[in-house]
């Protein structure tokens, strides 16, 4: 396996050390994860409810398979895995080195059981206290990439259990009962950019995953910004005004799969007394009009600006308006896993960490891109087809992991992720 240096060309990886000591980093990351799962029963961690989700479970194995394959094995002298097996089951698509398990049948796993994860977990942190005590400094882009992968799997966690205990009618409340205040709506307006050449692309200053590179130019046309997301209750007066029921506002793949699946309103939410509710992690709530929509597809998201007479920005367009702004959300509070209404004050507003906003533009490669070589070039370039850019994070991505060069990438038909939208116009 080759792991690229600090010092890469710009058409490699590039991974930079996290900024505290990594083996204080180390143990942060992976209790967060821990005290993550800690709210669900074991019966909870072992359902998978549908293929492009996994079991809690998986999750808490496979960020443990990713430091012992690619640190622990190679450069652990006397390593010893725990199982030889679960190399094979918590392996999630590198062909390189293996054949990894079929990933719609990772439901189907009752074995190891939770407690033997857990145990595999602390098998592997031994033996990584162990590497990073006399860590040899080649190796730290390597550990920080392991961190912030675990970071991805944390939000994984959460928007996939949400999707499992959705299903049940008991309306399940793991973490607890939000706090929810009320807020008054500011006006939409509008914030305008000259268009122009500009650079995009992570500038080389700290971590990014390889797909954020290389910084490029990029040639725009003048445009606009919303000031802050579509809310529920504007997402809900396209629903009342037929929007589900209009083949004009949708792409034509969209349409197909609105009829054939049934959609009529955003993921999760589901009509009761004659109110519009939702199921969260914090149980079955009303819709508050005043917070950002979530759980639509590119298709529901796209249809929608359509509808308003605007469109969705390009990942460019994202890029350039928030490159400077404050970075804040919630941060992975489990204590709140759902977006925030937005608050007053001037400019654009919650660009950050509280629904992934979907862009209008197709993932792929940056100009010069180059995957790295060996196994580890696996994790983003490969799935550089067939999908939609989303940008900004989520009320589930962990504090620290938000920039405004990430480039998060789904299929145009998911919505189990917390998925929402600003509206774009030309100048």
């Amino acid at each position: 396996m080759t792991v690229q240096s600090p010092t890469a060309s710009a058409n490699k990886l590039t991974l930079h050390p996290v900024r505290e000591p990594p083996r204080d980093a180390y143990a942060r990351v992976r209790g967060i994860t821990i005290a993550l799962a800690a709210p669900l029963a074991a019966e909870d961690q072992v359902i998978q409810s549908m293929p492009d989700t996994s079991p809690t479970k998986w999750h808490l194995a496979h960020t443990t398979w990713f430091f012992e394959t690619f640190l622990l094995k190679p450069y652990l002298p006397g390593y010893r895995p725990l199982n030889d097996a679960y190399d094979r089951l918590f392996n999630s698509y590198y062909q390189q080195i293996g054949s990894p398990f079929p990933r719609p049948q990772r439901g189907l796993l009752s074995r190891p059981t939770v407690d033997e994860v857990l145990d595999y977990r602390a098998h592997v942190d031994t033996a990584m206290a162990s590497l990073l005590e006399r860590l040899d400094p080649s190796l730290a882009p390597l550990v920080a990439l392991g961190l912030n992968h675990e970071q991805q799997h944390q939000e994984l966690l959460v928007t996939d259990i949400k999707h499992a205990l959705s299903l049940n009618p008991l309306d399940t409340a793991p973490y607890g009962v939000r706090p929810r205040g009320s807020a008054d709506l500011p006006a939409l307006a509008w914030q305008p950019f000259a268009g122009g050449l500009r650079e995009i692309g992570h500038d080389g200053n700290g971590f990014c995953f390889d797909n954020e590179g290389p910084r490029h130019r990029h040639h725009l046309e003048p445009f606009a910004l919303a000031s802050r997301p579509v809310t529920n209750g504007e997402y809900l007066a396209f629903m009342e005004a037929g929007g589900y029921r209009d083949p004009a506002l949708w792409l034509a793949e969209g349409w197909t799969i609105v009829g054939e699946r049934g959609w009529h309103a955003p993921l999760y939410w589901e009509q009761r007394d004659g109110a519009w509710t939702r199921y969260t992690l914090h149980g079955r709530e009303t819709v508050d009009p005043a917070e950002p929509v979530c759980h639509v597809s590119y298709y529901e998201a796209a249809a929608y600006a359509t509808w308003a007479g605007y469109r969705l920005p390009t990942e460019a367009e994202w890029e350039t308006a928030a490159r400077g702004l404050a970075v804040d959300g919630n941060g992975l509070d489990p204590s709140n896993l759902e977006p925030r209404a937005a608050d007053g004050g001037d400019g654009l507003r919650q660009m950050f960490g509280d629904v992934w906003e979907w862009t209008m533009s197709a993932y792929a490669p940056y100009p010069r891109y180059k995957a790295a070589e060996g196994a580890i070039g696996e994790y983003n370039g490969k799935f550089m087809s067939n999908q939609m850019v989303l940008r900004g994070g989520s009320c589930a991505t962990p504090a620290g992991h938000v920039r405004a060069t990430y480039r998060n990438f789904f299929p145009p038909d998911a919505r189990w992720q917390f998925s929402g939208l600003r509206l774009a116009k030309d100048e």
